[in-house]
């Protein structure tokens, strides 16, 4: 997808299957003209993944006036809304009522000098700044529980059979929990934003590398480069966006 260009913020987005799934349950929203990134990683098998996260960015796409802060009101009763349609609508009308629809997601949105970052979930968004890349968002998985609430090393958590599973995401409880994070912006801020398909196959040193290329475009080739070479069991998608 070719690089998109507003005022300071330029960004590049796309998506892959991977080498193994047979179809693609990721969806993403790259809108600099708004100032709105997202990416989402849907789950629930045959259609149901991709109907999921196609509906977040749907959702997300319609056009919200206002400040930052009621922009961030606003996508914030949008996901909900998705929240409850999963957990209500879709899943009681599927073949199988005890079916699971749901989707994790990240979003972006960033105003002038400030920016605030949403997700549910285990993709994440990663800042590169002053050569040194930050995960600022903290995944909603088990593996993550293990860590934080038992000290397990992340390789001993890693074992556990049941290490991915998604403690929170779109779709997946009544009562959503979403968690944010605000901060301010500074000349040369890279931001990732990726499903687990892409950042699992990848060191934080090959992710620092391609933030550091000098443009959207050529970091996200780098990424999906790298990622492919790899054994891209899962689907990938990435948003960058460069000041």
């Amino acid at each position: 997808m070719p690089t998109v260009a507003t005022g300071t913020w330029r960004s590049a987005a796309r998506t892959d299957t991977g080498k193994v799934r047979a179809r693609n349950e990721d969806a993403f929203l790259a809108l600099p003209e708004q100032g709105l990134w997202a990416v989402a990683d849907g789950m629930g098998g045959h259609q149901n993944g991709a109907l999921a996260s196609r509906l977040i960015v749907e959702q997300l796409a319609e056009p919200c006036a206002g400040d930052l802060q009621q922009r961030l009101d606003e996508l914030r009763r949008r996901l909900h809304g998705v929240n409850r349609r999963l957990g209500q609508e879709l899943t009681v009308t599927a073949e199988r009522p005890d079916t699971l629809i749901g989707s994790t997601v990240v979003a972006l949105l960033i105003e002038g000098e400030r920016a605030a970052c949403v997700w549910a979930g285990d993709s994440r968004c990663y800042l590169w700044r002053g050569g040194r890349l930050y995960q600022l968002s903290r995944d909603h998985s088990l593996l993550q529980q293990l860590i934080d609430e038992q000290g397990l090393a992340p390789q001993d958590a890693a074992r556990h059979p049941a290490a991915h599973a998604l403690t929170r995401a779109i779709g997946a409880s009544e009562a959503l929990q979403l968690d944010i994070l605000e901060l301010q912006t500074c000349p040369g801020d890279v931001f990732l934003l990726c499903s687990d398909g892409l950042y699992q196959g990848l060191s934080a040193d090959q992710l620092g590398a391609a933030l550091n290329l000098p443009s959207p475009q050529l970091a996200l080739n780098r990424l999906f480069q790298l990622a492919l070479e790899g054994p891209a069991r899962d689907n990938l998608s990435a948003v960058v966006v460069r000041r």
